[in-house]
C-alpha cells in the first residue's frame, strides 16, 4: 500500500478506538454500529461499481440471503449460528457466480435492470415463503455465540464491527493495489483495451461480483444477529439504492470515500429527524447539492482541491 493509504488506515483505527469514549449513550453507539455495517457493505459495492465499473441495483438481496440464512438455519434446522453464517456466505457466492456470467454480458441500463431484477426476486422469495421466513412480518434471529462467549452488549457488537471494518478496509486497499485491482481499473477504463492487454473480462467481472456479494452476505448475517429480528425490508429495492447512493456521494473508486459516504448517509436521517415533515426534502436537497457541486464524490473532489491548493 502507498504511504497515504497507511496514514488513512491509521486514522480510521484511531477514530474507531476513541469513538466509544465520546458517545453519551447506547443510541449513539447503535448509530456507530450501523455506520460500520454500512461502511463494510459499501466497501464491497464500491469495488464493483467504482473500480470495476459494473452497476448493481439489487445488492440488498445478498444482504437478505445472509440475514435470512442466519435466521432460518439455526431456528428451523438447529445449525450453529457461525456455521449458518458460513453457509450463507457460500450460498451467496454460488448464486452470485451462477448469475454473474449471463448478467455481465449486458451493459449500461440493461445491466442495471438485470441486477435490479435479481434483487427483486430475492425479496419476493423471502416475503412469500412465510413457513420459513415469517413472510412480511419477519422472524426472530437467535443470539450469536462463539464457544461459550455470547455477544449480548452494544459495546461487544461495536468492537466486532469495528474490527471487521478495519480488516475490510485493509483488505480492499491491498486488493486494489494488487494485479487483480489493476485489472479491475483497466476493465473500468476500457473493456476492449483491457481484453487486448490480456485481461479475462468475464472472469474479473464475476470474481469482483462474488467478492462484493460475500461482503454483503456476511454483514447481513451479523446485522440479523445484532438486531435479533429480520424482515424483508433488509432486502428491498430502496435499501439497494441507499447503498449505491453512499458509493456515489462518498466517491466512486475511493476506499475512504466508501467509508465517508456510509457514515454521512447513515447519520444524516438521524440529524434531520427534528425537521418533522421536511427531513426527506432536506435530505434530497443535500444529495442534489453534492451531485451538482461535487460530481466525483466528496473524497475525490476534496482531495483534488487540496492537491491543487498545495
Amino acid at each position: 500500500m502507498k504511504k497515504n493509504a497507511y496514514l488513512g488506515l491509521f486514522v480510521v483505527i484511531l477514530i474507531l478506538a476513541v469513538l466509544p469514549k465520546f458517545l453519551p449513550n447506547n443510541f449513539y453507539l447503535d448509530l456507530a454500529i450501523r455506520m460500520c455495517i454500512n461502511a463494510v457493505i459499501v466497501l464491497g459495492l464500491n469495488l464493483l461499481i467504482g473500480f470495476a465499473g459494473q452497476i448493481s441495483l439489487g445488492h440488498a438481496g445478498f444482504i437478505g440471503i445472509g440475514a435470512y440464512a442466519s435466521a432460518i438455519l439455526p431456528t428451523h434446522f438447529g445449525w450453529h449460528p457461525v456455521l449458518a453464517m458460513a453457509a450463507a456466505a457460500l450460498l451467496t457466492a454460488f448464486i452470485a457466480a451462477i448469475v454473474a456470467k449471463p448478467i455481465f454480458k449486458l451493459k449500461g441500463h440493461y445491466l442495471a435492470m438485470a441486477t435490479l431484477g435479481l434483487g427483486i426476486i430475492i425479496n419476493i422469495i423471502v416475503r412469500n415463503e412465510a413457513s420459513l421466513t415469517g413472510g412480511p412480518d419477519g422472524m426472530p434471529v437467535p443470539a450469536l455465540s462463539i464457544g461459550q462467549f455470547e455477544f449480548d452488549s452494544e459495546k461487544q457488537w461495536y468492537w466486532l464491527f469495528a474490527v471487521l471494518l478495519v480488516f475490510s478496509t485493509w483488505a480492499s486497499l491491498n486488493l486494489i493495489d494488487s494485479p487483480f485491482g489493476r485489472a479491475l481499473r483497466a476493465l473500468h477504463g476500457s473493456e476492449i483495451a483491457a481484453q487486448v492487454a490480456g485481461v479475462n473480462i468475464i472472469r474479473y467481472k464475476v470474481s469482483i461480483f462474488v467478492i462484493s456479494a460475500v461482503f454483503a452476505s456476511i454483514m447481513g448475517s451479523l446485522t440479523a444477529h445484532y438486531v435479533g429480528f429480520v424482515t424483508p425490508n433488509i432486502a428491498d429495492f430502496f435499501h439497494s439504492i441507499e447503498l449505491v447512493t453512499m458509493v456515489v456521494i462518498g466517491g466512486m473508486a475511493s476506499i475512504y470515500g466508501s467509508l465517508l459516504g456510509a457514515v454521512l448517509l447513515t447519520a444524516l436521517p438521524q440529524a434531520l429527524s427534528s425537521f418533522e415533515g421536511w427531513e426527506t426534502v432536506i435530505f434530497g436537497c443535500v444529495l442534489m447539492g453534492c451531485m451538482i457541486f461535487m460530481p466525483r464524490g466528496l473524497v475525490p473532489t476534496l482531495a483534488n482541491r487540496f492537491n491543487k491548493g498545495a
